[in-house]
């Protein structure tokens, strides 16, 4: 078999399952399979939000982010069911553990996706045997469609895998780039955002084959170190190597909150942004990090998204001092309109057995006090839920508005999933 495998490169492939929330209920009941499913943060309320839908949803016009009033106008057989972030996570632990049973050099990158090294795997079969066998797996023992995409690199295998689907396997090799790769929109190439690509397209870089034909000096001069970087990208260079523990890194940790009504009420924003300073807090004391600069996010009711940070000198941890930071960026910056979503991100994130704060002399034993309390109330939250210990101030809100980061659970939060799980295994 070592004849279908590259002498010096390697195989990569990219396991993406297909619409995956809504695959899953799926699974678990199968009186939906073949009908419109779509997954909904307030999925009993009209203003709700599709996070995402099956396969027959899309093709009657409902797409993720769409307002549950209007996929049901397009589609008013649509089955609305809320997510059930414990039965994913569940899920997702069985796909990456039948993964690893072709090799251990498995990478997850969220919940529902991840990359595979099979270069070493020739006596498994070839490339295209081993990921015909993967998807029949997941198909026959977990009920799971997903697209594999097979190439030289992480980056090609992406690109592959979102090129059939779903149930798709596509192999993209380097000297295929010019014709499959470069005649595509600049905007549907892996790592390039709409703000990215709306500057390419004024410079007149339309495409990926225009961006991989640019000066790259020019490039890296207009967009920064990010420039180089998808230049290499769009000419089929990506150096990363697959790495089973780069899930367990982390870069920041961060909560958001649709409102159930967009608001101008100061006193219920305080509110909310206390409960996500306190959620954000918990999940730094679960990981034993403290956090040297606190992003806000304000999305206003016209969709328009404002982030702003500040960078402490001493890193820290507990929720006080987030709120408060978080309370500052935005009386700072909020322009008296109606708030439709907040966010609070710490990021630059270290860990607390190496990060250190020059305690005032006299203050010392306050800080240990506050600690010491901080780690009981997280304790008791963990034990007997969210609710547990709730000052009076978070009392107020509404409780779809309070723990919303059950339901919508980003991309930090599914990181949280193979953490744990990491550690109870140690």
């Amino acid at each position: 078999m070592k004849q279908f495998y590259p002498k010096d490169g390697r195989v990569i492939f990219h396991v993406d399952m297909n619409s995956f929330y809504a695959s899953v209920e799926v699974a678990y009941d199968p009186t939906l399979k073949g009908r419109p499913v779509a997954i909904a943060g307030n999925a009993k309320e009209r203003r709700g939000i599709i996070v995402t839908s099956s396969y027959e949803a899309r093709a009657k016009g409902v797409k993720t982010t769409m307002p549950i009033w209007e996929a049901k106008k397009l589609c008013p057989s649509l089955v609305i069911m809320e997510p059930n972030f414990d039965r994913y996570r569940k899920m997702s632990l069985q796909i990456f553990d039948l993964l690893r049973e072709f090799t251990p050099l498995v990478e997850p990158v969220s919940i529902d996706e991840g990359y595979m090294d099979i270069t070493e795997c020739y006596s498994l079969g070839t490339p295209l045997e081993i990921a015909n066998k993967i998807q029949s797996r997941l198909l026959k023992e977990l009920n799971l469609p997903c697209s594999i995409g097979i190439a030289p690199n992480k980056f090609l295998a992406k690109m592959a895998s979102d090129m059939k689907k779903p149930l798709g396997i596509t192999v993209l090799r380097k000297r295929e780039i010019k014709n499959v790769l470069w005649p595509l929109k600049v905007g549907e190439m892996h790592g390039v955002g709409n703000k990215t690509a709306e500057k390419l397209n004024k410079k007149g870089i339309m495409t990926i084959g225009d961006l991989a034909c640019c000066d790259v000096a020019k490039l890296k001069l207009f967009l920064g170190v990010n420039g180089e970087k998808i230049y290499e990208r769009a000419n089929g260079i990506d150096r990363r190597h697959v790495d089973p523990n780069a899930v367990y890194d982390f870069k920041s940790i961060g909560n958001s909150t649709t409102l159930s009504a967009d608001t101008k009420n100061i006193v219920k924003i305080k509110v909310v942004l206390s409960n996500i300073a306190d959620s954000v807090a918990r999940r730094m004391s679960r990981k034993s990090v403290c956090a040297e600069t606190i992003q806000v996010t304000i999305r206003y009711s016209d969709r328009k998204t404002v982030t702003r940070s500040h960078t402490e000198l001493n890193p820290i941890d507990s929720q006080a001092e987030i709120y408060k930071i978080a309370l500052y960026l935005f009386t700072k910056h909020w322009n008296k309109e109606p708030i439709r979503l907040l966010g609070v991100t710490a990021q630059q994130l270290v860990e607390k057995k190496t990060a250190y704060k020059q305690l005032d002399l006299f203050h010392y034993e306050e800080d240990v006090k506050k600690y010491e309390l901080t780690k009981t109330v997280d304790a008791l939250r963990n034990r007997f839920g969210e609710e547990a210990l709730l000052k009076g101030s978070q009392i107020s809100a509404k409780k779809e508005d309070r723990f919303t980061d059950k339901k919508k659970r980003g991309t930090s939060l599914e990181k949280d999933f193979f953490f744990e799980d990491r550690q109870k295994d140690e």
